[in-house]
């Protein structure tokens, strides 16, 4: 540790720490732009020059290298003299339109020229304009003449994205931000561009002129998208969610968002939304009251069930549901006498559910993994917040090997690959078992050849510490899941690495801790979505669009749709062309609930508006219709009573997931021989019915390049 004085107080710092971690520590507060605590050092701006005793000239604050008993003033007339000459320069080309500037507000910039800039200005020059830039439909380069080059977005991109998008050209006052890759700006975090740029020279495409900073109400949300349940600040104005932002949380997302997490808040006031309960009478969609839809369900359950027994009554909820609206779910259909319920809808394999699959680790242990191995995912799009994590670790002398059936851009560097078909995962896994198992003088698992990618895994795998074999999301969907979670384990035991699953959804470890899964003779998904001699009679989708959420896609769709009644349970007028009834539920914004990560960290939320319309929470919805069936044991009042029974009074306030309920262990046989259909999992912008919806996300070019894909298959199978 080093002591320096800083404006009279002694700071204990780290060597090799600048003296802006000192302030921050002494809670010093430093003027600065370009300076952000989550980037490498650059030095741009100079507006954090400080008077350092015994130095010739100020120094910045974000780039000198604390010493031994240094003296520091950050309030010294040479250090804010230094400071007011540097925001003048500054100021020569802004454009100084704050009255129609974005950034209004909430401007570094517009806050410190107040303490530092001048009421006048000694330079009467033409500003410098920049030409106008298109990068895509989620980030506007249109006033990039405020840029001041502090080059927050180039190191953003360069460091945390881990693509270089955006650098800077030519020289002094011919400087500029633009694109050097390509014409537009593709990483599945460019959002956060937007947060870090300390002036309006990059701001947010959708939200662009529609509210001012000061007319919008905070209020603190999670993502319901994918598992790492980044916390939200969705903002507010008459009612409508104007803007997502992050909510700061270092153990969960830091401080950045994915971009479906920050743009996907455009489907909520969009025109597919469904404002009240429909009825589909000869084939026409009418608007009915909530009494007389809820009837008609109860009534057409009660028949179904004495006509065709409980059996023939089933639901497929989607894992983006709560925990709260998951349980009501399946109580629904066990107090019916049906164990028909499942969220698995993209499964491949369905074995009898055990502890909650989870991470395995915590997600903030994802930064310093010494040693990664990633089977069956395209991480950098199916988790983008995991991958800035493990990209880290890279950073710090980690290495990442994959197993995968493409060969993808993963925006880091792998020690080693295997592209295998995904048939062949199992063979893959067996044959670093069999590399492991020969180093180590053991018996291997299962029948395997040390290939040299093989090995080269296994070496990888030996070494270092902290590390851990993480299953994607085709993993899970695989036919051969219980077989690749065996030998995963039996890797894992070999070398002291953790085990776990990325985890597909939102509240994919909820859904099971709910018990949205089928017990004793009930019917997976997979069986429902077969729907085998019309057998199921009667349908309930919660929150779920088979054609897109289910490994059997339209033909999974189709087959229920046979149903004597099929229920929809949605927030937008979904599955219309095979339900009988749309019963229009609160999306995350509109209801409170609870989310459940996947390292088993349990968020709860609060509804951010009103609901639109006629909507109402889903929990509520399922709580009268069990009371119109009979059904016992749905008194709730709110959704927290919900929770204290899903959960257990016990549980019901603990932050985490008891340890005992989380499991990735199995005691299934390894089959290297189980295959089936190639895994099916969603394309980044077609995770759930909220990002399917916004618009701004299906012009990215992840959206048009899966739409591409997804038409090349159904010709193909044409």
């Amino acid at each position: 540790m080093v002591e320096i004085e800083l404006d009279g107080k002694k700071v204990e710092i780290t060597e090799g720490s600048m003296i802006m971690h000192a302030a921050d520590k002494a809670g010093t507060y430093i003027p600065h732009f370009c300076y952000h605590k989550k980037l490498s050092i650059a030095a741009n701006c100079r507006m954090c020059l400080v008077d350092v005793e015994k130095a010739p000239k100020p120094m910045p604050a974000c780039a000198t290298p604390v010493t031994q008993g240094m003296i520091v003033r950050t309030k010294s007339d040479k250090a804010i003299k230094a400071q007011q000459s540097v925001m003048e320069f500054l100021l020569i080309n802004h454009p100084l339109d704050c009255p129609i500037c974005d950034q209004g507000g909430e401007c570094q910039l517009q806050d410190l020229a107040v303490g530092y800039g001048a009421s006048s200005s000694r330079y009467d020059e033409e500003k410098r304009v920049v030409p106008v830039k298109d990068v895509g439909p989620l980030i506007s380069m249109q006033e990039m003449s405020r840029c001041i080059h502090c080059t927050r977005c180039v190191r953003f991109g360069q460091e945390v994205a881990g693509v270089m998008e955006l650098g800077m050209i030519h020289r002094g006052e011919h400087s500029e931000i633009t694109t050097i890759v390509s014409d537009t700006v593709d990483s599945e975090l460019s959002g956060n561009m937007i947060d870090i740029c300390p002036v309006g020279a990059l701001t947010s495409k959708p939200f662009r002129y529609s509210a001012r900073t000061w007319e919008l109400s905070r209020r603190k949300s999670v993502s319901p998208h994918d598992s790492t349940g980044s916390n939200l600040i969705v903002q507010v104005k008459n009612n409508k969610v104007m803007r997502v932002v992050p909510l700061e949380n270092e153990d969960v997302n830091e401080c950045w968002i994915a971009d479906r997490d920050r743009f996907s808040y455009e489907a909520l006031n969009g025109e597919d939304r469904l404002m009240a309960p429909m009825l589909k009478q000869g084939g026409e969609w009418k608007t009915v009251d909530w009494q007389t839809a809820l009837e008609y369900v109860a009534n057409g359950l009660r028949q179904i069930k004495a006509d065709h027994g409980a059996q023939s009554i089933g639901t497929l909820a989607s894992p983006h549901s709560t925990v709260e609206e998951l349980y009501l779910a399946g109580a629904l259909m066990r107090g019916l006498g049906s164990e028909n319920i499942d969220y698995r809808l993209r499964n491949a394999e369905f074995p009898a559910a055990q502890g909650a699959r989870w991470l395995g680790t915590s997600i903030a242990s994802l930064s310093s993994l010494q040693r990664v191995l990633v089977v069956g995912s395209n991480l950098r799009k199916d988790h983008p917040l995991f991958a800035q994590r493990i990209r880290q670790a890279i950073k710090k002398g980690g290495q990442v090997c994959a197993i995968t059936d493409t060969a993808l851009d993963w925006a880091m560097p792998l020690a080693h690959s295997a592209v295998v078909p995904a048939a062949s995962w199992a063979q893959a896994l067996a044959d670093v078992a069999a590399a492991i198992a020969a180093d180590k003088g053991v018996e291997a698992p299962a029948a395997g050849n040390a290939t040299d990618a093989a090995k080269a895994i296994a070496q990888s795998l030996l070494g270092g510490e902290r590390k851990a074999i993480l299953l994607g999301n085709a993993a899970a969907h695989h036919a051969g899941a219980s077989s690749l979670l065996a030998l995963a384990n039996w890797i894992g035991q070999q070398t002291g690495a953790t085990v776990g699953y990325l985890t597909e959804a939102a509240n994919t470890v909820g859904a099971q801790l709910a018990g949205a899964q089928p017990g004793n003779g009930g019917l997976n998904a997979g069986q429902m979505l077969a729907n085998a001699d019309g057998a199921l009679k009667a349908v309930l989708l919660l929150n779920t669009e088979p054609r897109f959420d289910s490994a059997a896609g339209a033909q999974g769709a189709a087959a229920l749709g046979k149903a004597q009644m099929v229920v929809t349970l949605s927030p937008f007028k979904a599955n219309m062309d095979i339900s009988d009834v749309l019963l229009p539920i609160a999306p995350f914004t509109e209801t409170s609930g609870t989310f459940v990560n996947a390292e088993g960290r349990v968020q709860g939320f609060h509804a951010v508006v009103k609901p639109l319309g006629e909507t109402r929470p889903a929990w509520k919805v399922l709580r009268v219709l069990a009371n119109l069936m009979g059904v016992p044991g749905f008194d709730f009042e709110s959704s927290q009573d919900v929770l204290v029974q899903a959960r257990g009074a016990q549980d019901a306030g603990q932050t985490h997931v008891a340890a005992g309920k989380l499991d990735n262990t199995t005691t299934a046989p390894i089959n290297l021989a189980a295959a089936g259909a190639a895994p099916v999992s969603a394309s980044i912008y077609q995770l759930d019915g909220i990002v399917r919806r916004a618009a701004s996300l299906q012009l990215t070019a992840d959206a048009r390049n899966a739409a591409m894909a997804a038409a090349a298959r159904e010709e193909v199978a044409a």
